[in-house]
C-alpha cells in the first residue's frame, strides 16, 4: 500500500509523472481501505493520467465512478479483448442504478460488442489512422 501511495503522490514543483500506471492496487489492503484508496488515485487522476487494473468490486464500489472511465476486458480464444462498457452497463450507471463495483460482482461488466467486433476488422496504426 505504501508503494502504491507514494508512486500516486509523488508529483511536486519540479516534476510530475505524465502517466502512472497501478495493477491491482488493492492487494494485501483490507477491502475496508478501498474507498481510502479510491479517493487516493481520483485525487492523483486530477494532475496525471492514472491507469488502474484491478478484479477488485470493493474498489469501484461508488456510484460516482464515471462509466467513461471503465473499460471491459474478455479473453476470447485466448486473445485478451478491451472496450468500453457496453449501452447496458453505462445506462445503469449513469441512472445511478448501480455502482461499478455492483455490477462487477453480478458479473454485468461487460465490453461493448460492437467496439469489440470492429477491432477484429480494423487495424489501428498507433502513430497515424485507423485503416480497415
Amino acid at each position: 500500500a505504501l508503494g502504491v501511495l507514494t508512486a500516486l503522490l509523488q508529483s511536486n514543483v519540479d516534476y510530475s509523472p505524465t502517466l502512472i500506471g497501478i495493477e491491482e492496487p488493492e492487494t494485501a489492503l483490507h477491502p475496508a481501505a478501498s474507498a481510502a484508496l479510491r479517493e487516493v488515485l481520483t485525487h492523483a487522476a486530477q494532475t496525471t493520467q492514472v491507469l488502474v487494473t484491478s478484479h477488485s468490486p470493493d474498489l469501484l464500489d461508488h456510484r460516482g465512478i464515471d462509466a467513461n472511465t471503465i473499460l471491459a476486458v474478455i479473453s476470447e480464444g485466448g486473445e485478451t479483448k478491451i472496450a468500453p462498457l457496453d449501452e447496458a452497463a453505462r445506462s445503469m450507471l449513469k441512472d445511478h442504478l448501480f455502482s461499478p463495483g455492483e455490477l462487477l460482482r453480478m458479473n454485468q461488466l461487460a465490453p461493448d460488442r460492437t467496439v469489440i467486433d470492429s477491432q477484429e476488422t480494423e487495424q489501428i496504426d498507433l502513430f497515424g489512422e485507423t485503416r480497415s
